[in-house]
């Protein structure tokens, strides 16, 4: 996100607002929460597979799901407020349903988009490609010399047993070059998918004449049609800090109504078709 130049006058006002959230501790404690739902972490590790197979083996599942959810239509909702002490004096809405045409190009039909008042941050082509790429964030096999992965232990979250692993890309272009996520994934243990991350993408920009921000978020997935483990809620509270003024800013996406397109259509990877994918477990 990128901060609007203000007007003197504006400024003034912003100045005695702060003074104002300053006496409320909620203006400083804004904090995505990466620990909910989650069991005490257990360091032990993994029974009867070695780390490196482990995640060999999760990340295989993953360009499966990745490839499989290019074959589902469905609903995404995403809220952005900032937020003066527990006042939204901002707010970007947007609601599109993603679907697909006969040759199985993507199409965006946006059905809900009211005014844009965000008037101290600028969604910039950053944040919508974190939308839409970002934060249901995959590794797959083809990612994984992009990144350092550290096994960090076993953590029971919700009603999952999951392993649980740092993420971190090895290298990271200023500007200009491909984005990363940085931050914990965790792997269900019977499934070997993503089922929760909570991170940033990376790089932020922090230049004299351009700033471009992200907050950390937490994405959670939910079971579709018994087998693939698709991105559904995230959500993200935290503090930017710009060069000239902090802003608390807080996002939500929603991603509904996955349906299968197409009677006939076959989900293919590395050339072949995944068998008794519509079956349930």
């Amino acid at each position: 996100m990128r901060l609007l130049k203000l007007t003197s006058h504006v400024w003034v006002t912003i100045f005695a607002l702060a003074i104002l959230a300053l006496a409320s501790p909620l203006a400083l404690t804004a904090e995505t929460n990466c620990e909910e739902g989650n069991g005490p972490l257990n360091s032990a590790q993994p029974k009867n597979i070695s780390v490196p197979d482990l995640i060999q083996k999760f990340a295989a599942r993953e360009a499966i799901f990745k490839e499989a959810r290019n074959h589902y239509t469905y609903t995404q909702e995403v809220s952005v407020e900032t937020l003066d002490g527990v006042t939204v004096d901002g707010q970007f809405k947007e609601t599109t349903d993603v679907l697909y045409d006969d040759q199985g190009k993507r199409i965006e039909n946006v059905t809900y988009a009211p005014m844009n008042t965000l008037t101290r941050v600028m969604l910039t082509k950053e944040d919508f490609d974190d939308f839409r790429n970002h934060l249901p964030f995959v590794l797959t096999t083809e990612d994984l010399p992009q990144y350092n992965i550290l096994y960090a232990g076993q953590q029971h979250v919700d009603e999952l047993d999951t392993y649980v692993f740092d993420v971190a890309p090895k290298k990271v272009e200023k500007e200009g070059g491909p984005r990363f996520f940085q931050g914990r994934i965790w792997v269900d243990n019977r499934d070997f998918q993503i089922v929760k991350t909570c991170g940033k993408n990376v790089p932020d920009v922090h230049k004299k004449d351009k700033e471009n921000l992200s907050p950390k978020f937490v994405t959670y997935r939910e079971q579709v049609d018994g087998q693939y483990w698709f991105p559904t809620y995230t959500r993200a509270d935290d503090i930017l800090h710009f060069k000239d003024q902090d802003v608390h800013i807080r996002e939500t996406l929603k991603y509904t109504n996955y349906k299968r397109f197409g009677v006939k259509t076959r989900i293919i990877y590395n050339g072949q078709p995944i068998k008794n994918e519509s079956q349930p477990k």
